[in-house]
């Protein structure tokens, strides 16, 4: 079977935002149980793919350097894929890293989740988007979202998915310059825990908020200085476990006038939200 030689490109891996995030307990097993709502932003990584006879996966990136291959998700997604369907082939993969990391826009689980379908797609392993995901979920409680690629309020670790269609807003996502660790934040015993379970159409209708920003900005000054600098012009919180914060806005010209007015000293981009994910387009856009 010969493969087009031709690279598949421009698969995006979009960002998505906690609009927010409580956590209700901790299971045995040292997870938490969560609620949140996912949706996606349009501001991506972007992965290029060329199919090879060959079984080897290499992966090329402007990110090398800060994450070894044996921990980048990428890889790991493309051969947990190869292994679940015995593909023989391989492929080289290369990723335009834009989204921060460490920041709590799931960049990592993104790119693992765009591998996912977009091998699926060029290899042509036909595997149901459910089994997809349940490979997704070996790799990051986040990846199941961004395989299935539709706004969702979550449960469980963050895994059991419900469509929703929140509004569509404009953001203005400031991305402080430091790296939060996502698994310190869950240790940690200040963390709440306690928040009730709540349905969720009454979780749609409160106001929202995150149970994991009042410790992030007590250990990262940087975060609270960007979250009480936000908060003037917006509603605003912050995203997952952090370091970035957002306002939400109902025009994309109220975001970038308060983007004009960011200190020297922040960096930030403006961002609409999106309930389906570009990624799905880019799959009906099959080359």
């Amino acid at each position: 079977m010969k493969h087009n030689n031709r690279k598949s490109k421009s698969w995006p891996a979009p960002a998505k935002l906690n609009l927010f995030l409580h956590v209700t307990g901790q299971r045995a097993d040292g997870y938490h149980e969560l609620q949140t709502l996912f949706q996606f932003i349009d501001h991506c990584d972007y992965l290029d793919f060329h199919i090879t006879e060959t079984p080897e996966l290499r992966l090329h990136s402007n990110m090398s350097e800060a994450v070894p291959d044996s921990d980048n998700l990428i890889l790991k997604a493309a051969k947990s894929l190869k292994e679940a369907t015995h593909y023989y082939g391989g492929a080289d993969i290369w990723l335009d890293k834009l989204l921060p990391m460490g920041g709590g826009l799931g960049g990592g689980s993104s790119d693992a989740a765009t591998t996912l379908v977009a091998l699926n797609a060029l290899w042509k392993t036909h595997l149901p988007v459910h089994e997809l995901a349940k490979i997704g979920l070996t790799l990051g409680a986040d990846v199941p979202v961004f395989i299935n690629g539709l706004a969702a309020f979550a449960e469980g670790v963050g895994e059991q998915l419900k469509t929703v269609s929140p509004p569509e807003k404009w953001y203005l996502v400031i991305i402080p310059d430091v790296h939060v660790c996502t698994r310190s934040i869950f240790q940690h015993p200040e963390l709440k825990r306690d928040t009730p379970k709540l349905s969720m159409d009454t979780l749609l209708s409160n106001s929202w908020t995150n149970d994991c920003q009042n410790l992030v900005i007590k250990q990262h000054p940087q975060v609270a200085n960007a979250l009480s600098w936000l908060v003037e012009y917006a509603p605003s919180r912050m995203t997952g476990t952090g370091a970035c914060v957002f306002g939400e806005f109902e025009h994309s010209q109220q975001a970038l006038d308060v983007l004009a007015l960011l200190p020297a000293n922040m960096k930030g981009f403006v961002a609409k939200g999106l309930n389906k994910s570009p990624l799905l387009d880019r799959l009906d856009k099959l080359d």
